[in-house]
């Protein structure tokens, strides 16, 4: 919790010098003294249980009076908010071993399956874009809110040879950057500055891959190194089983083509973003609805004010009440 006018909890010195005041009051001898001759008599009629009655109706006035100048203070909580704007890039993997059937009914076939459920999910003002990689990456389609565009891409992904992962996440950092319209500046040819924290739109780049790097100018990690500078978290996916092969019926043989966890992992942590394990199509639609939800919000700040000020006048209001019907006074 944060106050936007700290200095008004100074109020809250007024607690305890009503509580001081209060017992001052309470410890005062009665101006008219009475003299009761028989002691055992005067016990039997005290009311025992009636002292917690005089002392709730006077703490719930002080717990009433403290909650009041925390709300002077105009105090805010955090909480999860909904993005006005932000920009993703999907890179995705179509190397020839999309192909591959260990998660049903292809790799590439669920990849799609589970883009379309995210893209019907995201906010309506988010912007994607789509790079699709293989040999090398290419934009399949540049980052803009028209979701017909952006589905049509990834409908028309076709296999290649080829998965080049460093190259692919450089590319897609940089589509993301360059939608933000930072200028260029800094020793990266041909890539833009990412935003100073707070002064634009927020971008990422969902990465899912099959396979590990087999071309490419760039390794996995100088990818993620370059993302970094531009100031883009990457989302990696790592789709398929150990036991995912490539048939080629044909040549008589299969070729294992199991994901390359660890690299994907190395990306996500070095962009400071975070890493999902596919090995199913249930898994990889679970981990982009995750992705959705994550990227659909953003830490907030939320004034509980009027929350505080309810608060102080129902504490209020018992107090009096139960001062009304127990003593006949208000405290």
């Amino acid at each position: 919790m944060s106050f936007e006018w700290p200095l008004a909890l100074m109020c809250l010195l007024a607690v305890p010098l009503v509580l001081a005041a209060y017992l001052l009051a309470q410890r005062r001898e009665s101006r008219y003294a009475l003299a009761y001759p028989n002691l055992d008599v005067l016990a039997g009629v005290v009311d025992r249980s009636g002292a917690w009655r005089r002392r709730l109706p006077p703490a719930l006035f002080l717990l009433a009076l403290a909650t009041l100048a925390v709300a002077v203070a105009r105090p805010h909580v955090n909480v999860m908010v909904e993005r006005e704007e932000a920009t993703v890039v999907l890179a995705i993997d179509s190397s020839g071993s999309m192909l591959a059937e260990d998660v049903a009914p292809t790799r590439l076939e669920a990849a799609q399956a589970a883009v379309r459920t995210f893209l019907d999910e995201l906010p309506a003002q988010f912007r994607v874009g789509v790079v699709a990689f293989a040999g090398e990456p290419h934009v399949a389609a540049p980052v803009t809110a028209d979701r017909d565009l952006t589905r049509e891409a990834v409908d028309f992904l076709v296999p290649l040879r080829g998965t080049a992962i460093g190259d692919a996440v450089a590319r897609a950092a940089q589509l993301a950057a360059e939608a933000t319209g930072v200028p260029r500046r800094g020793m990266l040819a041909g890539f833009f500055a990412a935003p100073a924290p707070g002064t634009g739109p927020p971008a990422a780049v969902l990465l899912l891959s099959d396979g590990f790097q087999t071309q490419g100018v760039l390794s996995p990690l100088d990818g993620a190194a370059q993302a970094r500078e531009l100031g883009i978290p990457v989302y990696s996916i790592a789709l398929g089983t150990d036991q995912g092969v490539l048939d080629f019926p044909a040549a008589g043989r299969s070729i294992p083509v199991p994901p390359d966890r660890e690299s994907l992992r190395r990306i996500a942590e070095e962009t400071e973003g975070r890493y999902f394990d596919a090995p199913t199509a249930e898994a990889l639609r679970a981990a982009y609805s995750e992705l959705g939800s994550l990227l659909a919000e953003e830490p907030g700040r939320e004034e509980a004010t009027f929350a505080f000020l309810l608060a102080a006048a129902a504490l209020g209001l018992a107090a009096a009440a139960l001062s009304a019907v127990w003593f006949s006074r208000i405290p």
